[in-house]
């Protein structure tokens, strides 16, 4: 049986390709990481609608969209009693910001 070795073979995917499946992964991530924490929190998508003055229909479409604004992002994590805050990292720059967006609605 013939063994590979990961790193070599991801040295030869093409940039764009990488580019494009990591931001893909990032958005499943996004996702899925609201929903997980608004059922960790205990809220169901009912009582998340009511508190945002939406359907629960409206609730389920933005946890499986791919992507979300951050506007909407604020507003539903907000409306579970927590907060947004954005890091933002530039490695090759050795620079780290923090923003905590305030978005009007």
């Amino acid at each position: 049986m013939k063994f590979y070795d990961f790193d070599e073979q991801e040295k030869n995917i093409p940039e764009e390709i990488r580019q494009r499946a990591e931001a893909k992964a990032q958005e499943m991530y996004l996702r899925l990481t609201l929903s997980q924490i608004r059922e960790q929190l205990g809220v169901t998508q009912e009582e998340l609608a009511e508190k945002l003055n939406i359907k629960q229909s409206s609730i389920s479409k933005m946890e499986k969209r791919e992507g979300i604004s951050l506007n909407n992002l604020q507003k539903m994590i907000e409306a579970m009693g927590g907060e947004v805050e954005i890091n933002i990292n530039f490695p090759t720059k050795n620079k780290q910001f923090k923003l905590k967006p305030k978005f009007s609605g």
